[in-house]
């Protein structure tokens, strides 16, 4: 048996990137290894496949007490799939639901978290979601937000933004790795090396570097337009867009800039995501103690 590390983050914050990197790592492949195999190694925390080991009901007819009673006990179904570390892909806060645990602390080993700026999350999540911008804007203030149950999926609990990542850094342990998207762009090597460091590895410099150009924002589109990617959701053109930093400046207004400050900006300044330009937008409170 195996124990858990979460590769977690908030929805459209590059996940996919390091569950992409962390496989081609592994597979130690000549060729890139398709995307479309990533759960092969990676779990989902939300796949509802676990359940129906404990109920007959089918899972999009799942209450919330039902999976919440279930929970812990297909986390630890988890640890069964690999000899070693298992890792589980999530979305869901740190923390519990209904006065139940989202993560069972009894199996996991640890968790490598990615933040990304909010003024980037919005860009991705409006046409994943297939949302308007505004409607983006207000999801990542909704301390309801998540997903529904459906026929493969049991429901998933974000929280808003600043909730999402401050429960699950507000806290630095041995066993966590927080990552920043903006630093996997700009200084891969540095970043996945890290990676690598954290989970105790020691791949050589050409299989880092193989892995890092195999998981590449290039290879993953690239396989999505050769083959699709069975995660796009419907709402969603594509999965893989740009891949890019601070399209904000571009896509939106002040005021909608302006507007995600304010609400997410304690955990925002804590990575370093508050513009120069915009320090105006900062609470005058917070901005006194910042």
């Amino acid at each position: 048996m195996g124990a858990l590390i979460w590769l977690a983050s908030y929805p459209k914050s590059g996940n996919t990137w390091m569950r992409s990197f962390l496989h081609n790592l592994f597979r130690n492949s000549q060729k890139p290894v398709s995307v479309n195999e990533i759960d092969d190694f990676c779990l989902g925390g939300s796949t509802s496949f676990w359940y129906r080991k404990y109920t007959a009901t089918p899972p999009e007819q799942l209450s919330e007490e039902e999976v919440a009673r279930y929970r812990m006990q297909v986390q630890r179904d988890f640890t069964t799939v690999f000899p070693d570390s298992v890792f589980v892909k999530t979305h869901d806060y740190l923390g519990e639901y209904a006065g139940v645990p989202l993560q069972n602390m009894e199996v996991t080993a640890g968790a490598i978290y990615i933040v990304r700026n909010p003024l980037d999350v919005v860009i991705s999540m409006a046409p994943h979601f297939g949302i308007t911008l505004e409607e983006a804007i207000t999801s990542l203030a909704n301390e309801d937000a998540g997903t529904s149950q459906n026929d493969t999926h049991v429901p998933e609990h974000y929280g808003s933004w600043s909730t999402h990542v401050r429960t699950w850094t507000r806290r630095p342990s041995p066993g966590l790795l927080v990552m920043r998207y903006e630093d996997m762009l700009d200084k891969p090597k540095k970043s996945f090396k890290t990676v690598t460091n954290f989970l105790g590895l020691k791949p050589s410099p050409e299989r880092l570097d193989r892995a890092i150009r195999f998981s590449s924002f290039k290879v993953l589109k690239a396989q999505e337009e050769k083959e699709g990617f069975k995660e796009r959701p419907q709402t969603s053109k594509s999965f893989f867009r740009e891949g890019k930093r601070d399209q904000w400046r571009e896509k939106l207004t002040p005021d909608q800039v302006r507007q995600i400050i304010a609400v997410h900006h304690e955990q925002m300044a804590r990575f370093g995501y508050i513009p120069e330009d915009y320090r105006d937008a900062v609470p005058s409170s917070s901005a006194a103690t910042a």
